[in-house]
């Protein structure tokens, strides 16, 4: 390999995302099955980024459209030929193994739904309470939401690592699977009745809105509950990760109770 060719798989000091940098780099790991969360691309490129796109899709990859000052940034100096794509932390799991997680350990499902988490550090914050409060893992839509990267791990202090996470592209597909599975779906909303007097015991997914709006219309609709948080303040909304945390172990605290 080439000192040309020994730049395009970098490593950032700063926050650690393995990027592969340049189109025959991007197409080889493609082929390979390396573990790709993202692929960034400018939209202008031509020739061979046609290619990339489709392989990109045919395995399900994220393909996000930027322009060429955030790839020159991504890339610092390198020869980006208009494509980089981000390794992920960590492989992805089915919905249906957390499903059988919670089944090997003879306990009711506990499930957190993040419903367009975008900033990392809140999806970290939640993987981290998720996994303090034993949920049996996490969906999160490959869409409109911040995905495994260097971040999330660091946020979670380790424990994106030992909390399985699903990565799918219907939210409202797998919603309904679940609910096939015997699964309740609790949404967060300020409408929605004060969460400590709702049942929270039995099969449960808990879903968390993003940070600016909350759940999307059609999740909203598929919840079988609606959770609020009293609200005695003139701010009247918290943090995602920190609402999330006090539903989680309010639904620790009553399964506590129940046994």
């Amino acid at each position: 390999m080439d000192n040309k060719e020994k730049h395009k798989i970098n490593s950032n000091d700063n926050n650690e995302l393995q990027l592969i940098i340049g189109r025959n780099p991007v197409i080889e790991a493609l082929k390979a099955d390396k573990l790709i969360d993202t692929i960034f691309i400018n939209p202008e490129a031509k020739g061979s980024i046609t290619l990339i796109c489709k392989l990109a899709k045919e395995k399900g990859i994220l393909v996000k459209r930027v322009n060429e000052n955030k790839l020159d940034n991504m890339s610092r100096g390198a020869s980006h030929q208009g494509v980089i794509a981000m390794g992920a932390c960590a492989e992805y799991v089915e919905p249906e193994e957390i499903l059988e997680a919670a089944r090997r350990k003879n306990e009711d499902p506990f499930i957190i739904i993040c419903d367009e988490i975008e900033d990392p550090h809140n999806l970290g914050a939640i993987i981290r309470t998720a996994e303090a409060a034993g949920a049996h893992g996490i969906i999160i839509p490959k869409r409109r939401s911040a995905s495994l990267n260097s971040t999330v791990f660091k946020t979670s202090a380790g424990a994106a690592s030992w909390m399985p996470v699903a990565r799918v592209s219907n939210l409202a597909a797998v919603i309904d699977m679940l609910k096939e599975n015997g699964i309740w779906i609790y949404g967060t909303d300020g409408a929605g009745k004060s969460y400590n007097e709702v049942n929270l015991c039995g099969p449960m997914a808990l879903v968390i809105g993003s940070e600016g709006f909350g759940m999307g219309r059609l999740i909203k609709d598929k919840c079988d509950f609606l959770l609020s948080l009293p609200m005695a303040g003139k701010v009247n909304s918290l943090n995602a990760s920190v609402a999330a945390g006090i539903f989680m172990y309010e639904a620790v605290r009553q399964r506590t109770i129940k046994k």
